[in-house]
């Protein structure tokens, strides 16, 4: 009458290899990339500024609120902009100069210059 036991697994069952054939499956973190943190968290963020702009007439929050609550999209874009700017310009302020690795390109240069002349082209 049945065509599986009760020992045996379901076809409906979750097979025990995960995609990538490990025999245990891996968390979602550690498969999260920077970018899909990234995306998961403007996901949330829109989604409850969407909740409360966009309310129903009868749920909708008191004006003064409303009206700090319609901009902050662009004030968060303005503010992710300027901190953008300013990370960038102190990692370019506080950027390490490698004199050792200078020295030896420019010996490079030098090597690769005189194995030019000696070939014949000029330079």
């Amino acid at each position: 009458l049945f065509p599986f036991s009760p020992l045996s697994p379901s076809p409906l069952s979750p097979s025990p290899l995960t995609p990538r054939g490990l025999s245990h499956p891996f968390s979602p973190q550690a498969a999260m990339t920077k970018l899909g943190q990234w995306l998961c968290g403007l996901a949330l963020l829109g989604s409850a500024w969407a909740a409360l702009a966009l309310a129903p007439p009868g749920l909708q929050p008191p004006a003064p609120l409303r009206q700090a609550l319609l901009p902050l999209p662009v004030y968060l874009l303005v503010a992710f902009g300027c901190y953008s700017l300013a990370t960038v310009g102190y990692r370019l302020a506080t950027f390490n100069d490698c004199e050792e690795a200078a020295a030896e390109l420019q010996e490079h240069i030098r090597a690769a210059r005189a194995d030019l002349r000696r070939r014949g082209l000029r330079l």
